[in-house]
């Protein structure tokens, strides 16, 4: 990617690809090391020897859009011998990578998962959540192993390496389109959920057209002074603290969800019917084991069970932050980066199984697709959930920065692939999309449909179909024939890929056409 000679690459650094507060690419012991690993060793542009370690460097400005200084802002450059990035030295603990990938995987799809485990039952949900984990995780190992082949962490430039101008457009786009989309949900639910929580702490049953209960200010008021300043962030390693904390909402939640298992009666009492079960809830026995609506069911196949199958399949949506995070780790090699994203999804995997189950346990059939809205159900003003609203809204909120940083890194490799990184530049971005996505949930928010329509192909394409024809194109055929079982496998990844696209595609379709809307591809 950045073909820059190492002796460049120490004057480089700190004004292309670092954003460290002393200001240092590296230290005088690492450029020195650097340039005496690096200097006989080039990627090289070339299709045909895209692991050459052997390749010295006669041209190093073959190609233009293999030099990207400007996409680096927090990609590296590379110049590797198989996985050894050396000219971009991350700082970003293990640690506070974990919270990061973990917070890009932490969407608000999981207060759909107890409404996904009432369409299933307890086993098949468990078995299907395992698999995605799984499959999740073997994505991350073919982005992995193809980034660690050519040296190069970006994306896009995986998809320029593997097909030239059209791979990396296409991966930029998906890339834009589903992270557009994920941002404009979460501000969504910020304008939706945030003016029903201050009027609930208030009280106030009818709103008279206050300001503060209004959401589209509520959400422009929540861009500007939380959003863009993290946005403008150089590097996403300083999100990490606000990445642990969004996370340590998401377990609040949990042990919410888990207590109030223990405090609600089986069959509730609506309060809409019962205006008094405020009063009722305290003396109920939180009991109910004889009747059969109360019963958990182990496996349970009805009209919905279909619908879950896309929910799940992108509860593990973490890709285009993936090779990002990777860049900033310190001391960097494939296997730590796996052992990061493998930690980030089975700590995301106990907590998405212990809030489906219990939210599951606590209503059962009754369950919504939208956990929180069950438990308002009970007791609009219950001072619990309003911590917990306030708790999910604050993870929301903070999981936007994280997913925007990998959106301005694909326009910036699109629109301005030479240009070294400039401040001007990079806060124009973020502001722009910020503008634009605002603009998008105050003023279209039936615009959300269009996303879900472009969630189910964007997401299967960065999740299962992108990784394994990148893998199959960019691993050389004398490592690994196409006939072997890696590229086999790979094959068949990518095909389960467009088996999704074609499930998720058809249920939006047969939504629309029938007019319910259970279809959300959840993330």
């Amino acid at each position: 990617m950045s073909e820059d000679k190492p002796a460049e690459s120490a004057e480089t650094a700190p004004s292309e690809t670092n954003a460290l507060p002393n200001g240092k690419g590296h230290d005088a012991v690492d450029e020195t090391t650097a340039s005496s690993k690096t200097s006989p060793v080039d990627d090289g542009p070339t299709e045909t020897a895209p692991n050459s370690g052997q390749n010295v460097s006669p041209n190093r400005t073959e190609n233009a859009e293999a030099n990207q200084p400007e996409g680096n802002e927090f990609i590296s450059g590379a110049e590797s011998k198989t996985t050894r990035f050396t000219d971009f030295e991350g700082k970003t603990s293990f640690g506070m990578s974990v919270f990061n990938l973990g917070n890009a995987i932490m969407g608000s799809g999981i207060l759909g998962l107890a409404y996904a485990m009432a369409n299933t039952g307890v086993v098949l949900f468990l078995v299907l959540l395992t698999v995605v984990a799984a499959l999740s995780s073997y994505s991350i190992h073919l982005l992995l192993k193809s980034s660690g082949i050519v040296g190069i962490r970006a994306y896009e430039q995986l998809g320029f390496r593997a097909f030239g101008t059209p791979g990396k457009m296409a991966a930029g786009i998906a890339i834009t389109l589903q992270n557009i989309g994920a941002m404009s949900s979460y501000l969504y639910i910020v304008k939706y959920e945030f003016p029903l929580v201050i009027q609930a702490f208030l009280k106030v049953d009818k709103p008279a057209g206050e300001w503060y209960l209004n959401g589209n200010y509520l959400v422009i008021i929540v861009s500007i002074a939380v959003i863009l300043p993290l946005a403008l962030m150089k590097q996403l390693g300083y999100l990490g603290y606000t990445s642990g904390f969004s996370l340590s909402c998401m377990v609040f939640f949990l042990i919410a969800v888990i207590y109030k298992k223990f405090n609600v009666p089986c069959p509730f009492v609506d309060f809409a019917i019962n205006g008094t079960a405020g009063g009722l809830l305290n003396i109920t026995d939180p009991g109910g084991e004889g009747d059969p609506s109360c019963a958990p069911k182990m496996a349970n196949l009805n009209s919905q069970t279909a619908y879950t199958i896309p929910i799940l399949a992108f509860a593990f949506v973490c890709h285009p932050e993936v090779l990002p995070i990777y860049t900033e780790l310190r001391n960097p090699t494939k296997k730590k980066m796996q052992h990061v994203a493998n930690m980030s999804i089975a700590v995301m995997y106990v907590m998405y199984f212990l809030a489906a189950l219990f939210g599951y346990l606590t209503f059962y059939g009754e369950v919504e697709a939208e956990l929180l809205h069950t438990y308002s159900r009970i007791d609009p003003y219950d001072t619990l959930i309003l911590c917990v609203r306030v708790a999910v809204l604050t993870a929301v909120t903070l999981t936007v920065p994280i997913v925007l940083f990998p959106v301005r890194r694909a326009i910036q490799q699109m629109m301005f692939p030479n240009k070294t990184f400039n401040w001007p530049r990079h806060i124009a971005i973020a502001f722009t999309l910020l503008t634009f996505i605002n603009l998008l949930v105050i003023f279209a928010p039936n615009i959300l449909g269009i996303f879900g329509i472009i969630g189910a192909t964007s997401a299967p394409c960065l999740i299962f179909i992108f990784p394994a024809v990148f893998y199959i194109r960019i691993v050389p055929k004398e490592e690994e024939p196409l006939r072997s079982t890696p590229k086999i496998l790979a094959a068949c990844f990518a095909g389960l890929g467009f088996l999704f696209m074609i499930m998720s595609l058809s249920f939006i379709i047969i939504d629309w056409t029938s007019g319910s809307s259970k279809a959300s591809t959840g993330h």
